[in-house]
């Protein structure tokens, strides 16, 4: 295996291949194609994670991709979760990743108690209603298949519609209000390219996972696609002449190490990922937006790390409060709610203009 160098290293080269650093992204299907595939099971994450590796994009420019471009969509790709993809790459990342998300899906279908036979019928229940009635929100299609005898209970419907997807028939598409809807991917996207043979996906994808997530091995790549290892390095070396001495963050890499530090907690015991802060390409912070306001709760003193790292012109209030001139604005980082509380409790961000 190739030696990945110092963490400080690897944190500059990869904040970079992630569009976090250096020019910022200028078109929604521009950093979508940098990152290959931006998982997407909470939506709004999705869309924050293109907000901040672009310039002058808005939620808008995602949906309007989505919905009338048709040059986004969301399907189960990769390691078993719902991500965003362009269409000229769902048709190959497809093909090299979701056969073997069906067979875990029909697995855990017949562990919930149903069928095969139920199962199959749901399936082409799915993928005939959207090729012939249009676009179907996921609760549409479980009150459809309600009346029609399928069972839908808890997670059923969703391991139904990964079976439907992964026939290559199923894709998510346009937004329907705060949902998404699936679509037929015939009637949405067209007729499917040249498939690529094994060799042919493998080095493709070695490629554009490297122009995204460099530096990395085959260990990182095997981790992020969902494949197994010898896979990895056999796209690897199909384009070891092209790559140098090198082989959304965090799910990208089999270590998280250089990113997360003595963090390791912002990762809860089931994979999900807290928001999370950086400073000088490292997690210091974890952040939410209860009532729409931002509030930040440091793991570390968060308020030097301002002051020290960027630099910028502050005021010391006292209290807990540090506030900073950013013309024409000014920023202030305070203890949430009253009180001064402690150097690593919640802090808040108030912007106000000057």
């Amino acid at each position: 295996m190739v030696d990945v160098g110092r963490d400080e290293q690897v944190v500059v080269a990869r904040l970079a291949s992630q569009m976090l650093a250096g020019l910022p992204g200028t078109s929604v299907e521009g950093v979508v194609g940098r990152l290959l595939a931006v998982q997407a099971q909470d939506g709004r994450g999705a869309r924050l994670s293109v907000r901040s590796r672009s310039t002058g994009l808005k939620v808008a420019d995602v949906d309007r991709a989505l919905s009338y471009d048709r040059s986004l969509i969301v399907s189960w790709l990769n390691r078993g979760t719902l991500h965003l993809v362009r269409t000229e790459d769902y048709w190959w990342l497809h093909q090299l990743t979701a056969p073997r998300l069906a067979r875990g899906s029909e697995t855990r279908l017949r562990q919930l108690g149903v069928a095969p036979a139920q199962s199959a019928r749901g399936v082409d229940i799915i993928i005939k209603t959207l090729a012939e009635a249009g676009a179907q929100t996921r609760e549409q299609l479980r009150h459809l298949l309600q009346r029609l005898g399928v069972p839908t209970d808890g997670q059923v419907i969703v391991h139904l519609l990964v079976v439907a997807t992964a026939t290559g028939a199923v894709v998510r598409g346009p937004m329907a209000g705060a949902d998404q809807a699936f679509v037929s991917v015939a009637h949405w996207i067209g007729t499917a390219p040249r498939a690529l043979d094994s060799d042919e996906a493998l080095a493709r994808l070695a490629r554009r996972y490297l122009a995204g997530h460099a530096p990395a091995g085959a260990a990182d790549l095997a981790k992020w696609a969902g494949l197994p290892l010898g896979d990895a390095h056999k796209g690897l070396a199909a384009i070891a002449n092209e790559v140098g001495p090198f082989d959304p963050l965090l799910h990208g890499w089999a270590s998280r190490g250089p990113f997360v530090g003595k963090h390791a907690n912002v990762v809860t015991v089931n994979g999900i990922f807290r928001p999370v802060a950086l400073v000088g390409g490292r997690v210091v912070a974890t952040w939410g937006l209860p009532g729409g306001r931002v509030t930040v709760s440091p793991l570390e003193p968060l308020p030097a790390f301002f002051r020290d790292v960027f630099e910028w012109p502050h005021v010391d209030a006292h209290g807990g409060w540090l506030i900073f001139r950013l013309p024409p604005a000014e920023l202030g980082i305070h203890p949430t709610g009253d009180g001064a509380g402690p150097a690593a409790g919640p802090r808040t961000a108030t912007r106000s203009c000057t």
